[in-house]
C-alpha cells in the first residue's frame, strides 16, 4: 500500500515537471534591458509588452546646474519608478563634441555626485555609474584614467556608505584599441582597497557585435579579472548598427542579425560574470539613415523594425 502511494506521488511530480514550459526552466541567468534617452519610450505599447525592469539613463556630470537637463532626467526616472522599473544612472560629459568637454577636477566632481546622489537616490536609484564610456574621445576622460580612477572613489563614497546595496558601475569602457592599457593604468592607480572595490565594469561592445567577433569583450574581461577576481560585467550599451558614419551603411537587416551576436557575447561570457545587458536604443532618429548614428529597435513613430521582432522572440530565453 505504502509502495503503491509513493508510486502514485512519483508519477504526479514527475508529470508536474514535464507540464513546466520549457522555456521557464530554459531561461539564461542574464538581464535584459534597454537604454534609451526618451522618457516617450514608457508610453509605447511595444515597450510596455516587453515588460522590462532595466532601462539606462546618462546624465552630464553636472546636471544639478542645468534646470533643464535635470527636470528630464527626474521626469525619466520618475516615470520609470511609476512602472516598477529601474534605473541605471550614468555620470557622462557636458559636451559630447570630440576632444571639446572639460575634464571635471576631483573636488568639483565630488561637489556634483553628492548633489545627483542626494536628488536621485530619494527617487528610488540604486544603480549609478561613475563615467560613462571614459576611453572614448567624446568624454573628457579619454586621456585620463587616473582621473577616471579618482572618480570611481568618489562616487563609491557619496554611494555606498548610505546604501549598501546600490551598484556602482567603477569603470565603463568602449571596445576600441587602446582600451587595456587605459584599464591597467586606471586599476593601477587605485589603492588595494578601491581595487577590491571596483567589481561592477561596464562594457560597450559595438564593434564585437557589429563586426562578429570576440577580441575586445573578451579582453576587457580578462584585464578587470587580472586585477580583482570578483568583477562582475554589464553591457551597459550594446546592439545592432542600422547607420553608423561610412562603417556602417543603413541597413535594418544588418542591424537585427548583429543582435544575435550580442545574445551570443553575452552567453559566452555568463560564466565569466556578465550579468546584464542594456540594449541601445529604442528608438530611431526622426531622420532616421540621414542621421549620423542609428541602432533603435523601433522606428521613430514606434513601428516595428526587424530588430524589434528578433528582439521580441529571444526575450522569452532571458530574465528582465
Amino acid at each position: 500500500m505504502r509502495k503503491t502511494f509513493a508510486l502514485t506521488i512519483t508519477a504526479a511530480l514527475l508529470a508536474a515537471l514535464a507540464a513546466v514550459p520549457a522555456s521557464a526552466s530554459a531561461k539564461v541567468a542574464i538581464r535584459v534591458g534597454i537604454g534609451d534617452q526618451q522618457v516617450s519610450t514608457f508610453d509605447q505599447p511595444r515597450f510596455q509588452a516587453r515588460k522590462f525592469k532595466l532601462v539606462r539613463y546618462f546624465i552630464p556630470w553636472n546636471i544639478e546646474q542645468n534646470k533643464q537637463e535635470l527636470a528630464l532626467a527626474t521626469a525619466y526616472v520618475e516615470r520609470a519608478r511609476r512602472d516598477h522599473i529601474q534605473v541605471l544612472l550614468h555620470l557622462s560629459s557636458d559636451d559630447l563634441r570630440i576632444k571639446k568637454a572639460r575634464l571635471p577636477s576631483v573636488a568639483q566632481y565630488r561637489t556634483q555626485i553628492k548633489k545627483i546622489v542626494a536628488t536621485f537616490r530619494p527617487l528610488g536609484v540604486r544603480d549609478f555609474g561613475a563615467w560613462n564610456e571614459v576611453n572614448h574621445a567624446s568624454q573628457p576622460t579619454y586621456r585620463s584614467p587616473t582621473r577616471t580612477a579618482d572618480f570611481f572613489v568618489e562616487a563609491y563614497r557619496a554611494i555606498k556608505p548610505k546604501c549598501s546595496f546600490c551598484n556602482v558601475v567603477a569603470l565603463d569602457v568602449l571596445d576600441q584599441t587602446g582600451v587595456e592599457r587605459y584599464m591597467r593604468t586606471f586599476y593601477r592607480h587605485l589603492s588595494s582597497t578601491y581595487r577590491q572595490r571596483a567589481t561592477l565594469v561596464g562594457i560597450h561592445n559595438y564593434g564585437d557585435v557589429n563586426r562578429q567577433r570576440t577580441t575586445f569583450t573578451k579582453s576587457i574581461i580578462s584585464q578587470s579579472r587580472s586585477f580583482n577576481k570578483k568583477t562582475k560585467f554589464w553591457f551597459t550599451e550594446t546592439g545592432g548598427l542600422v547607420k553608423f558614419g561610412r562603417s556602417f551603411p543603413c541597413s535594418e537587416e544588418r542591424a537585427k542579425n548583429r543582435l544575435k551576436n550580442m545574445f551570443s557575447l553575452a552567453r559566452t561570457y555568463r560564466t565569466s560574470g556578465v550579468q546584464r545587458l542594456y540594449v541601445y536604443n529604442w528608438s530611431a532618429p526622426a531622420n532616421g539613415c540621414d542621421a549620423r548614428f542609428d541602432a533603435g529597435l523601433v522606428n521613430f513613430d514606434g513601428s516595428p523594425r526587424p530588430g524589434y521582432n528578433y528582439l521580441k522572440d529571444a526575450l522569452v530565453n532571458y530574465e528582465r
